[in-house]
């Protein structure tokens, strides 16, 4: 089972992934060369499979067993009819352990060490093997000129286990850090490739377990895990053959205020998209003919919050907040959906009036982006930025409920099992409308499973899988709509 769980998307810390590393080598008899040779293979093969007409790499080896691996992908690389120029950083005498070996079986194989220039960069391939999970202070010195080099040469780079520079727990930039086009990590998965500034050094993301038995993970629980289409299939059961309108729930947005019909149209959309059996918006009367222009939305002009009394009384879950407004109006509505007792979930300017008079919910989920989020906590769009995992969390014990915390590798965080990070999505995404899109989407499921952090995590990843879906095109003028046109192949999997 814990196998499983590393190879379906278990997340660890650097610390937890040594962890796991000196378990099978000391107690399961794999020796640490063993490993280091698996490695530098499944780098080397990596490589290969995304630039097969490979001729030349260069491997800029560190002082640890990062640039043991890299020795190794050097060595067989040589072996494969490949030119490997290799630059050690520092002495390579002074290695030790398995990086030393790594060093000499390369230099017995006929390989050599060149001096450090950014001229050694004129190759197919950089590979970086300068440093691994164990670094925590900022790089400096030549280390920085390497990587700065490496950034600045236009040539593709293939970092080993994690980009030089970049913190394995949190993502963050260690001074400088490596923009790799692909990663291969070992082991097991590392929080920090998937939080922060990693989705912009990253790039492809190749995990290779390194033939490791199933117990090596019994010493480990995962802090965290991916979100995948099994957190849809979860969420949204094949459906009955005799299924009718009233089994799939009944949505009513709140928002549409006074110049703003997009985003309640929008997040109406995207509820039917997601299979919603029936759909209400309650919008500002001066926008009600245009959300009704989408026939399949049914509409309720709201001048109070009395007008909303028998569309509460009568649906399954309440989105609130897209196109809202912070007015006397909005306010009363927003208080009129949280004191209705329907599962809530909170968007856009529903999220500022909440910042204003923050309260606890344990029947809701939470949408904020980085600064909706530090209004929330009280604290700055950096700060959140810094630790979005620690941000999320914190949101989810302030407030309850389950905190969907958007953005590059969005956070589902809630009461019950381990947060989910999602690896799908794209810089397209970043327009308007689309966190609206995203509260229709996780209503929607919403309504149909009873189950809001269930339907949180599967609607975090089919908005995430539309988008790239819509992508293909092309991510610059992604519009929301086009993302929207896509949900409805996502929330049927065998159809995405």
């Amino acid at each position: 089972m814990a196998a499983m769980q590393a190879l379906g998307g278990a997340l660890y810390t650097a610390g937890q992934v040594r962890d796991l590393d000196r378990h099978a080598i000391h107690e399961l008899g794999i020796p640490g060369y063993e490993l280091m040779t698996r490695a530098g293979h499944a780098t080397l093969n990596a490589l290969r499979s995304l630039w097969p007409a490979t001729r030349s790499i260069t491997v800029l080896c560190g002082p640890g067993n990062n640039g043991g691996d890299g020795y190794v992908v050097a060595r067989v690389a040589r072996a494969q009819g490949i030119t490997a120029h290799v630059v050690s950083l520092g002495d390579p005498r002074q290695l030790a352990g398995d990086a030393r070996r790594a060093h000499d079986d390369f230099i017995a194989a006929g390989g050599r060490c060149e001096p450090w220039s950014p001229d050694v960069l004129d190759s197919d391939v950089i590979v970086d093997a300068l440093y691994g999970t164990g670094l925590a202070r900022a790089v400096s010195g030549e280390a920085a000129a390497m990587i700065e080099a490496v950034n600045a040469s236009g040539r593709p780079v293939v970092a080993v286990d994690v980009p030089s520079g970049l913190h394995a727990d949190g993502g963050a930039v260690l001074g400088v850090a490596t923009h790799a086009a692909l990663t291969v990590t070992f082991i097991g998965r590392k929080l920090g490739l998937y939080l922060g500034a990693a989705p912009g050094h990253v790039g492809h993301l190749v995990f290779d377990g390194l033939q490791v038995p199933p117990e090596t993970y019994s010493v480990a629980t995962p802090v965290a895990r991916l979100l995948g289409e099994t957190d849809v299939l979860q969420a949204l059961p094949r459906r009955r053959r005799a299924a009718h309108k009233g089994d799939h729930g009944h949505v009513l947005v709140i928002g549409g205020g006074p110049g703003m019909p997009g985003a309640a149209r929008l997040a109406g959309e995207a509820a039917l998209r997601s299979g919603a059996g029936l759909v209400t918006l309650a919008v500002h009367p001066e926008n009600i003919s245009v959300v009704a222009a989408r026939p399949e939305l049914m509409c309720v002009a709201a001048r109070s919050a009395s007008d909303l009394a028998a569309a509460l009384s009568r649906v399954t879950v309440v989105a609130v907040g897209p196109g809202l407004g912070h007015g006397d109006w909005s306010r009363e509505l927003f208080e009129a959906a949280l004191a209705s007792g329907k599962p809530l979930v909170v968007d856009a300017d529903a999220l500022n009036l909440l910042a204003a008079v923050p309260r606890r919910h344990e029947r809701w989920v939470l949408t904020p982006h980085p600064g909706e989020a530090a209004r929330l906590l009280g604290t700055s769009t950096a700060s959140v930025q810094s630790d979005r995992l620690a941000a999320a969390r914190q949101l989810q014990e302030r407030f309850g409920g389950t905190v969907v915390l958007k953005g590059a590798g969005s956070i589902v965080h809630g009461s019950a099992g381990l947060p989910g990070i999602c690896d799908r999505g794209n810089p397209g995404m970043a327009a308007g409308g689309m966190g609206d899109v995203l509260t229709g989407v996780v209503a929607g499921i919403a309504a149909q499973c009873k189950d809001l952090e269930n339907s949180a995590r599967a609607g975090v990843f089919v908005h995430a899988q539309a988008g790239d879906l819509a992508a293909r095109r092309g991510e610059r003028g992604l519009l929301a709509s086009d993302v929207l046109d896509q949900v409805r192949a996502c929330v049927n999997p065998a159809c995405a």
